[in-house]
């Protein structure tokens, strides 16, 4: 099974990296951000935060970098770390530990001479108060902070006043609050001296090789995710506007844009002759036409991840979130398949790629093609081959639909009974073509 990201942002890796790095904004920049989401698997606020900052933020000056989904295995999961706390192995690490090859390339990461300031996401528990005022209003709590190891960098560095910057950032916030008591503070763990357990952090690591880091720290006692993501972005555009970085976001910074953000799922495709959007998709797909081994998985939304289990039934992620389940039907994949279709609509005739989705007011026919069956699924007929057919929205079985509203059906293609692509009707009243 492979797994990659496609997207229209710019994206690269580092060499031999297993991260998912993306990159936004200018290669010779003056100074670069580097925003980490994921490290901890059950805490979502943070690296959905990064996937909206990797997918809906466009970036005008100096640079951007992102790692959304650090600890991506803990992120399916939605535990804090599947195989022990990430967060604690930055001091010392095995090479048998699984988590190994992740922890040494954030490293280098952290380390490229490009990176003037590094911040890294996390949701935590109750709402830091320097005094105590309960169970979840206390020093112990870690919810909306910004976390420094000390207060000073020991480096001439112009991002070396943590203390600083962190008191910028909490003021800034404070300003932005949907409730009063979700105000933040500054937590300083004054790991060096007083934390021996922080001493194995990401941060700590960072700032003993003499890169200023920082953590957010939003509450897992807030009552949604948009909350969370909420002050996770503005956190993150404070940073960004202390790093000189303009940037313009395609969304009004607010809890209904953040919750429409968190549904849109974006698409799936399959070894390249399969698309799926998986925005409002059901829970369950059957008989997806896919190959019974070495698929290829790639996703539009940078949290998009899959595990196969033992009956080869494909598990679909966006973060922590099970979208859907596809239950596959094996096919091999044919040869010399035609690379596009034609449609007609109301006597009009559009062509499309292969593995594409396209849109509908009320009925459809694809045009036939020498030696190619078309299957529409859905649709009842006596005819082997649906190309050719007209067919109606009132001709499709609801139960076939792939997403909830019973509005989009799949139409897959055939050559010699081996499978060729599949593409998605959408019936929408008013929608134009989506190409």
């Amino acid at each position: 099974m492979k797994i990659f990201i496609f997207s229209f942002f710019l994206w690269s890796t580092l060499a031999a990296s297993p991260l998912q790095l993306i990159k936004k904004g200018l290669p010779d920049a003056n100074a670069t951000l580097l925003v980490i989401g994921g490290i901890h698997g059950n805490e979502p606020g943070g690296y959905f935060a990064a996937s909206i900052l990797a997918t809906h933020y466009k970036i005008l000056s100096n640079a951007l970098w992102i790692v959304p989904n650090l600890n991506q295995q803990s992120i399916q999961a939605n535990k804090r770390g599947i195989h022990g706390d990430m967060n604690r192995k930055f001091a010392h690490i095995s090479p048998k530990d699984p988590d190994y090859p992740y922890v040494e390339a954030i490293k280098q990461t952290i380390l490229a001479p490009e990176v003037s300031l590094i911040l890294n996401l996390h949701d935590g528990h109750g709402f830091y108060r320097k005094k105590n005022e309960g169970s979840i209003f206390n020093p112990k709590a870690w919810g909306q902070t910004c976390v420094i190891d000390q207060c000073h960098l020991n480096a001439h560095n112009k991002f070396a006043d943590l203390d600083a910057i962190a008191n910028s950032v909490k003021e800034n916030i404070n300003k932005k609050l949907i409730k009063k008591h979700h105000s933040f503070n500054v937590k300083n763990t004054n790991t060096k001296f007083d934390d021996e357990e922080m001493q194995n952090s990401l941060t700590y690591f960072a700032i003993t090789h003499k890169k200023p880091a920082l953590a957010i720290e939003t509450s897992k006692n807030l009552r949604t995710l948009e909350e969370k993501v909420f002050y996770q972005l503005i956190a993150i555009e404070e940073f960004m506007r202390i790093t000189g970085i303009k940037f313009k976001r395609d969304f009004p910074i607010n809890l209904p844009s953040i919750r429409q953000l968190l549904h849109n799922h974006g698409k799936l495709r399959i070894n390249d002759n399969i698309i799926i959007n998986l925005s409002n998709i059901k829970k369950t797909l059957s008989f997806i036409p896919i190959k019974s081994e070495d698929n290829t998985f790639l996703f539009t939304h940078p949290l998009g991840s899959v595990r196969v289990t033992k009956s080869k039934t494909t598990l679909v992620f966006i973060g922590n979130k099970l979208v859907t389940t596809l239950k596959p039907q094996f096919f091999k994949d044919a040869k010399e398949c035609p690379r596009e279709f034609n449609v007609y609509e109301n006597k009009h005739r559009k062509t499309y790629p292969a593995a594409s989705e396209f849109f509908v007011k009320d009925d459809f026919k694809i045009e036939k093609q020498n030696g190619i069956r078309v299957n529409i699924i859905g649709y009842s007929s006596k005819f082997k081959n649906e190309s050719g057919v007209v067919v109606k929205r009132s001709d499709l079985q609801k139960r076939y639909a792939i997403d909830r509203n019973n509005s989009t059906y799949r139409v897959e293609f055939y050559k010699d009974g081996r499978f060729c692509s599949m593409s998605l009707v959408h019936f929408e009243k008013g929608k134009k073509d989506n190409e």
